[in-house]
């Protein structure tokens, strides 16, 4: 697997993958609710609740647990999908209280490359609470751990 991963001056991050896998496949991946529980969040985390509504302006609402219990929500929509080539869809962290914390504009586009699929994965950081600062820190870690249980997903998937 091909690893290309560049934070740029301004917070936003930029990862580049390639996955063994059929770009309808790796799509399916990322507007599927019960696929997306299998692999979002960072190691060991889980989600006990996704709820993806895959339509222009359908709500997103995933749960992620750590480890320790610590539930970290997440809110948002999509803005724009195509299939099988780009998504684009904002999420929002949120505190205990549902308050956002940071909010982010991700932008997925899915390119083939014989029966691979490369994708260009952008996350542009929209608005940040002080809070949310931290969340900005892991967001490179938090992805390329996601990406790598995607990987993993895939493979269990494709079989």
């Amino acid at each position: 697997m091909e690893l290309k991963n560049e934070v740029l001056e301004n917070q936003d991050l930029v990862i580049t993958r390639v996955f063994d896998a059929p770009r309808k496949l790796v799509f399916k991946m990322w507007t599927d609710s019960k696929l997306v529980a299998t692999w979002r969040g960072p190691g060991g985390f889980t989600n006990p609740v996704c709820k993806l509504d895959s339509k222009v302006n359908g709500a997103i609402r995933i749960v992620m647990q750590g480890p320790d219990g610590t539930r970290y929500p997440v809110s948002g929509l999509f803005r724009e999908i195509k299939e099988p080539e780009r998504l684009v869809f904002i999420t929002r962290k949120e505190d205990a209280e549902g308050n956002m914390e940071l909010e982010i504009e991700n932008t997925v586009s899915f390119l083939e490359e014989g029966e691979k699929t490369r994708i260009l994965f952008k996350a542009v950081i929209l608005k940040t609470t002080p809070e949310g600062t931290e969340a900005c820190r892991g967001m490179s870690m938090g992805w390329n751990q996601s990406l790598d249980r995607l990987a993993e997903s895939l493979y269990r998937f494709s079989d």
